[in-house]
């Protein structure tokens, strides 16, 4: 399992993004991956970096089809091999 964190940061709107970023983790979501929302970021898994990418760019499309002429999207990879990857796994290791 590979995980993904990403953020969206829709640029020239005032100070909340609140309403973009519901649209695109509901974008995210729409694409039968595990989405789990943050507050600061979302993760993502998946089973290929390709579908993983695939669904951070329809995040990213979904912002810009609101009226957003910029958005910065950070992304962190975790991809694993050796191991069992999950989020939930990694929150029980915490916890």
């Amino acid at each position: 399992m590979i995980l993904v964190e990403v953020t969206y940061y829709p640029i020239g709107e005032g100070t909340s993004a609140a309403r973009y970023v519901k649209e695109a983790v509901r974008a995210l979501k729409e694409t039968g991956l595990k989405v789990i929302p943050g507050s600061m970021s979302s993760v993502l898994e998946g089973n290929s970096l390709d579908e993983l990418f695939e669904a951070i760019k329809k995040g990213e499309e979904k912002i810009i089809s609101m009226g957003i002429k910029r958005v910065e999207t950070i992304i962190k990879i975790d991809h694993r091999l050796d191991s069992e990857n999950s989020a939930e796994k990694k929150l029980r290791e915490i916890s």
